[in-house]
């Protein structure tokens, strides 16, 4: 947890010249979730545990979550999950940071479609990534939801051959963050 604040703390101060007025959005509750679909194997799992920020001055936003939050239907692949494919002890979190495309103005109430440019941090590998979703706004919270997807290969998971065919190459990351000001 101290990581999480520490980073949030580092991206603010760092990357958005901190400075009063602004309006600062968060939740430590946010819901990511995978889907793999494979003919031998679909695997899902959710993670209700995202810490997320948006600025909502200068559009930009962070989200981190930690890899052992995620679950699994079944404990077995939970267990694979973290030890096998991301080695959640050796790389505990993943991580995007980026910024907003478009000129929204998240101070007006209204529904956004928008698309967030930055770094995906996963297995320990940083990616430049477009994140394409909808913000709808109130006077005091932000409903984020998005889906984009990623390839194993880019992120350097490594699928043994043995089950290939149970574990897709491309994953459908989606998200639903609820972030109040």
């Amino acid at each position: 947890m101290k990581k999480l604040i520490l980073f949030f703390c580092s991206f603010l101060i760092l990357g958005s010249g901190l400075s009063f007025g602004q309006a600062l959005y968060r939740t430590s509750v946010g819901e990511v979730s995978f889907f793999s679909k494979t003919p031998a194997l679909d695997i899902e799992a959710i993670n209700k545990k995202s810490g997320a920020i948006i600025n909502a001055s200068t559009r930009d936003l962070a989200i981190q979550m930690k890899i052992t939050d995620f679950q699994f239907p079944n404990k077995l692949m939970q267990e694979h999950f973290n030890e096998n494919y991301l080695e959640s002890e050796r790389f505990p979190t993943a991580k995007f940071a980026g910024k907003i495309k478009e000129e929204v103005d998240l101070s007006k109430p209204g529904t956004y479609p928008v698309a967030a440019v930055g770094n995906l941090t996963i297995h320990g590998v940083t990616k430049p990534v477009t994140v394409k979703g909808s913000i709808v706004a109130t006077a005091t919270e932000l409903k984020v939801t998005f889906t984009f997807t990623v390839r194993t290969e880019d992120y350097k998971i490594e699928v043994p051959t043995l089950v290939f065919n149970k574990i897709a190459e491309v994953i459908e990351i989606s998200g639903k963050l609820n972030l109040v000001k």
